[in-house]
């Protein structure tokens, strides 16, 4: 695999690093993804699992406020595996003590940080066998039994490192150190879990990202190199796998070392080729602008792979942008513009016959943002937005100048991603985020553009890349 040297910890003009301010620089990644992955998965940059590590420090309080939240990083040049998981020291509780007007257990941690735990949430989360189906990690307690204003007859640090609670029907229950430490309440250990357990951190690029790229068979064979890839789709939002066997059934190969293929209308698979009375605009030698695939399902896939088994005589490059940094850049340059896309919901269709006969609606925001306003989703395809617009007549003319605003933002040279693929290469890019498109091409007699896909949703996804994180960790 290559990853080519990034100014990527370095370049101030980007946001510089996003480690702690009191951590040093971390040094040059290596050559390939499969050698960074171990080191990057023992080494955090996130300013949130730092702020973690301080939380509850005032005995009987809950933490203070959270530090404003780290922005989406900007990077150029070359981008590699940034891990928000680190193997924390072993966390040692001095002291447990009941705060019964409260209704708490506060733990006192070795390191003097205190943490807070609710009687209910401790009881309804006993680990014992007959709360918690220990072989399915599945809480076994019904909710209808869980008496949520119990009380609590004692606390006590047991043994290897235990809080042991006993409840007044004398029903015990044992929890590890580690276990309590990583749930606990306050708002900077919370945001650093939630951080581990999804990856929401995305670094945004322009032009002038150079895709990282891995070596296909390294990536199905050896589980670094797996979790390199997978943390480095997530975080960049798009990783070029090389050394694809230059035949059919590559996709659906790659889709087994995560799970299992998303099937819709259009196969578990699908070829891009030039036909004769094509069923989507794909299948044809036209340009595609920016778009992402398959808004007119309600739940549109979430991954795409995309490999090339033949390239075209001329033509045919990929085109690629960054929809979250371009919905960010919307925002702070036309507000206005930024609102109609994230609060219009804009009806999509897809129509003719395939793997069965389909006829798709939905309707979707062409910008989704969560509840705090950040970029959760980007659903554009100009060849499937309908004809039908559910609006008042006198909000068209401004939905109209708000898309315009959003594509010349995105056609910007600056903020365009050109990229050819040749024979074996395999495309694998976030299509919740990335907006892809193409250049007309041209085949010759003897040749033509051949292009195998499929879709994957991020559930599987990011439950694979939990378990290889595990099992790399556990080796290291």
């Amino acid at each position: 695999m290559v990853i080519n040297t990034p100014q990527f910890q370095t370049d101030k003009r980007f946001g510089g690093t996003f480690c702690c301010p009191e951590e040093t620089v971390h040094k040059m990644w290596m050559s390939t993804l499969a050698r960074v992955a171990r080191p990057a998965l023992q080494r955090s940059t996130s300013a949130v699992a730092c702020q973690a590590g301080r939380a509850c420090r005032r005995p009987g309080h809950a933490a203070g406020p959270l530090p404003s939240r780290p922005t989406l990083t900007h990077v150029r040049g070359q981008q590699t595996l940034v891990s928000a998981s680190p193997p924390e020291a072993r966390q040692t509780v001095r002291h447990a003590r009941a705060l019964e007007e409260e209704r708490l257990v506060e733990v006192e941690w070795d390191d003097g940080g205190h943490s807070l735990y609710p009687l209910t949430w401790l009881r309804d989360n006993c680990q014992c066998p007959l709360c918690t189906l220990q072989s399915a990690q599945a809480r076994q307690l019904l909710i209808t039994d869980l008496d949520i204003h119990s009380g609590i007859h004692s606390v006590e640090v047991i043994n290897d490192n235990k809080v042991s609670v006993v409840w007044p029907d004398q029903h015990t229950s044992v929890f590890d150190a580690e276990w309590l430490k990583k749930r606990c309440f306050s708002s900077a250990a919370r945001q650093s879990l939630q951080e581990e357990l999804f990856l929401n951190e995305r670094h945004h690029w322009d032009s002038e990202l150079r895709i990282p790229t891995g070596d296909f068979q390294e990536v199905l064979r050896d589980d670094e190199a797996a979790l390199a890839w997978l943390s480095a789709l997530r975080r960049v939002g798009i990783v070029c796998l090389k050394g694809a066997p230059t035949e059919r059934g590559q996709v659906a190969r790659l889709a087994e070392r995560i799970g299992y293929l998303r099937l819709t209308f259009y196969g578990h698979t699908w070829q891009v080729q030039d036909k004769h009375m094509a069923n989507n605009l794909a299948y044809t030698s036209k340009k595609l602008s920016l778009h992402t695939d398959y808004p007119a399902l309600h739940f549109s896939p979430g991954v795409q792979f995309v490999h090339c088994i033949s390239q075209a005589v001329e033509g045919g490059e990929s085109e690629m942008v960054d929809g979250f940094h371009m919905a960010e850049l919307l925002q702070r340059e036309d507000p206005e513009a930024h609102r109609t896309l994230t609060s219009t919901l804009v009806d999509f269709t897809d129509t003719g016959r395939d793997y069965c006969d389909f006829l798709l609606q939905s309707k979707k925001y062409i910008i989704e943002v969560d509840r705090e306003g950040r970029v959760q989703r980007i659903n554009i395809n100009h060849a499937t937005r309908d004809s039908v617009l559910d609006l008042p007549v006198r909000q068209v003319q401004p939905f109209y100048r708000a898309m315009r605003a959003f594509a010349d933002i995105m056609n910007r040279p600056e903020n365009l991603l050109d990229y050819r693929m040749e024979p074996g290469d395999m495309l694998t890019f976030d299509n919740w985020r990335l907006l892809h498109g193409r250049k007309s091409y041209v085949t010759g007699p003897d040749s033509s553009r051949h292009l195998e896909g499929a879709y994957l949703d991020w559930d599987e996804v990011m439950s694979r890349l939990r378990i290889l994180r595990k099992s790399v960790n556990k080796r290291a």
